[in-house]
């Protein structure tokens, strides 16, 4: 927004700021420009400059912005067709049907609408894991979509997936192409709020040459690669242990599901301090297998967490933290009922490490811990006010509990990225929704009735 306050003084909320100062039952925050100057009980600042914004958060309850470690946006005008495909008609009836009809302006209203409806429900970060853009075109469409919503992004540059046609090289066999990566990087070199990543194939849907290719170009450009794996038999079942030996495997590799590693796959890639993300809902519903998160816990290590499709299910990521904790208590709960006949003494897993799933492993995913993540001096004034005095969150008996167990769209009253407010008493701020939407149903009808999958 333009005009801005220079400095904002955030009063009398109560803070989780999953950072060393741990929580404030009764706290200040101070915000200069994008940054966090101050989070103390009480701050005493001079509010009669011109410079200074009052904000009274008196029954509110402050979280780090929400990072969504993963969602693919252009699906957006496709909000619940695929809510009862399996993985292997979503990858036949979306990346082969579907996909193939969408020009770049249908790219740019979903992911527009998509990156605004993460604002809406506390989401200040998001990972666009764009792999329908088989133009440049697609490509720009996509980041002006996520430019002109205002959130943080990560823009993964994936490829598309059809079918191959007679006389064509399958997906599978084509490397990631570079020239596009460095056209993207250049173009957007000094965004504040964007930056540009690699969604590959990686060894589980590529050739080990495309593979090898892939993880090299993303080391050279010093890109996270972000990659699926999972979802059926693997084309380069020894890939991984290739491109360790090849010294192309580190913290900048993020694997997305990961249902097929083995035991000794997974302990030697949490070694190499690789990310992991999970998308629990999604991973359930379309027939992935459970989520890694108990995997990943019995090694000391932790999933960031993803929406993945909005064409399935809703894109609130406080859901998807509870999801993941309800599903891992139980998958714990029945292993203890199984070795010693009764109900466990107590929860292996507690609400905090599931807050933390969608706020500090996702800013640890995107290799932004120092920026995002936690609320501390020095980081960006990224942050999410939850209206607690709402009928379905008293009373409060626990703050942290509150939030991921009780807190709901209907409870997130604003959202700031970068010390600007996108979100104030329950608005969005600065945009004309419903010309957007109208948009954005004319292109999911469009897409839809290419296929005859809707009237």
């Amino acid at each position: 927004m333009a005009g801005a306050p220079a400095r904002t003084l955030i009063r009398g909320a109560t803070v989780i700021t999953m950072d060393a100062l741990g929580d404030l039952p009764q706290g200040d925050i101070l915000v200069t420009g994008d940054t966090l100057t101050e989070i103390a009980p009480i701050i005493h600042a001079d509010i009669h400059t011109g410079d200074m914004q009052v904000v009274d958060a008196a029954g509110c309850i402050i979280i780090p912005g929400l990072i969504n470690a993963h969602m693919h946006t252009w699906q957006t005008a496709l909000r619940g067709l695929a809510a009862n495909w399996t993985l292997l008609e979503y990858f036949q009836k979306m990346h082969a049907g579907l996909a193939t009809v969408f020009e770049p302006q249908d790219l740019y209203i979903a992911t527009l609408v998509g990156a605004l409806n993460q604002l809406n429900c506390g989401t200040t970060t998001l990972a666009d894991w764009c792999h329908n853009n088989p133009t440049p075109q697609h490509s720009d469409a996509a980041i002006a979509g996520l430019l002109e919503s205002g959130i943080r992004a990560a823009f993964f540059h994936g490829t598309p997936k059809p079918d191959p046609k007679p006389g064509e090289r399958p997906f599978w066999e084509v490397p990631h192409p570079r020239a596009e990566i460095e056209r993207l990087l250049k173009a957007h070199q000094g965004q504040p709020l964007l930056s540009v990543q690699a969604a590959v194939l990686g060894p589980h849907y590529s050739t080990l040459e495309v593979a090898l290719h892939d993880f090299a170009m993303a080391k050279e450009l010093g890109l996270i690669a972000s990659l699926h794996q999972g979802g059926g038999p693997a084309r380069t079942p020894d890939g991984w242990q290739k491109l360790e030996a090849a010294g192309l495997l580190g913290e900048h590799i993020n694997i997305v599901h990961g249902h097929a590693l083995s035991d000794l796959q997974l302990q030697r890639f949490c070694e190499l301090g690789m990310s992991f993300s999970a998308a629990a809902e999604s991973e359930m519903t379309q027939g992935h297998g459970h989520p890694l998160t108990g995997r990943l816990r019995a090694l000391g290590r932790a999933p960031s967490l993803g929406v993945d499709l909005e064409s399935v299910l809703s894109g609130d990521m406080l859901t998807q933290a509870r999801v993941a904790l309800g599903m891992q208590r139980s998958l714990d709960n029945v292993a203890y009922r199984d070795t010693y006949g009764t109900i466990p003494r107590t929860s292996t897993i507690t609400t905090r490490e599931a807050l933390s799933w969608v706020t500090v492993e996702g800013a640890r995913m995107l290799q932004q811990s120092h920026r995002i993540g936690s609320l501390a001096a020095g980081k960006q004034a990224d942050l999410v006010l939850i209206r607690a005095t709402d009928l379905n969150m008293q009373p409060v008996h626990e703050p942290v509990n509150t939030v991921v167990m009780q807190t709901s769209l209907a409870n997130i009253d604003s959202v700031m990225v970068a010390g600007r407010w996108k979100k104030r008493h329950g608005q969005l701020l600065g945009v004309d929704l419903q010309p957007r939407l109208a948009a954005l149903q004319a292109s999911g009808r469009k897409i839809a009735k290419a296929l005859s999958l809707s009237n």
